[in-house]
């Protein structure tokens, strides 16, 4: 097993597009980021040196999960598309340990693109707030909390676009699913408040859970889960991922 791990590590770290992805996901944050301290000095917009300020900056860096779901699909995709899958399971005729080691493999590459850009973000997110005569109140705004809920974000993301690599072959057709998901479906769920009933058990609902600050900016408390409900609704969307990786894997053709 950990053979194949180091294996599908190295088919990653191997190629440009990791470092792409991350730098991707890097300059979506920063943009993110920097709309938000744009808005703070604009007349209507918030002072930094609020509490509404620092709760909209501190979960900033949560914004670029979608970049590692973009590598669990393409770390399962992008062998069908090469054909590189029929040279995998000869390699390791046994299935189920191949898709096991995908997932831990997604899992640490997407722990390394949380930890970089939560870090940075955190750093430009805390330095922003300084800079507006805030306060770093880490205890009392949760920052802890909301930090490592953000870089777990990036794990249960990647173990989905692993599943959903297994489940849509096609990689064209399995991002586009998944961009339409994030940027269109999720926040229409989680931000409508007629459908939060639906959207907070949604990953993303779920995610925002995690690093949700609590701050009321007018248009009513959001609908989410508890934290610990949350976690268990995420750990429940990372087993499933696994479940429809490795079931699908298990029972198709590989051509």
């Amino acid at each position: 097993m950990t053979a194949l791990v180091k294996s599908e590590l190295r088919k990653v770290f191997t190629t440009r597009i990791w470092w792409i992805l991350l730098l991707a996901s890097l300059a979506w944050v920063v943009l993110s980021l920097g709309i938000s301290i744009l808005a703070s000095g604009m007349e209507d917009g918030l002072s930094r040196d609020s509490t509404e300020y620092a709760g909209s900056v501190w979960p900033v860096g949560a914004s670029g999960t979608l970049f590692t779901m973009v590598v669990g699909i393409m770390m399962v995709t992008s062998e069908y598309q090469h054909r590189t899958i029929n040279v995998t399971f000869l390699t390791s005729p046994r299935r189920l340990p191949v898709v096991l080691s995908k997932v831990v493999a997604a899992v640490l590459v997407s722990l390394l693109f949380g930890v970089v850009v939560v870090g940075i973000s955190a750093l430009a997110a805390g330095a922003s707030i300084l800079s507006g005569g805030g306060e770093l109140n880490l205890v009392d705004n949760q920052v802890p909390r909301i930090l490592v809920g953000s870089v777990a974000a990036y794990a249960v993301y990647a173990m989905i676009g692993v599943g959903i690599g297994a489940l849509i072959r096609n990689q064209v057709a399995a991002l586009v699913v998944s961009v339409l998901w994030v940027f269109m479906l999720e926040p229409i769920l989680v931000v409508v408040p007629q459908l939060q009933d639906v959207g907070k058990w949604m990953p993303g609902g779920a995610v925002s859970a995690l690093y949700d600050t609590g701050v009321d900016y007018g248009f009513g408390a959001a609908d989410l889960l508890p934290v610990w409900g949350a976690a268990l609704v995420l750990v429940g969307y990372a087993a499933v991922a696994i479940a429809l990786a490795s079931v699908t894997t298990l029972r198709r053709d590989v051509v």
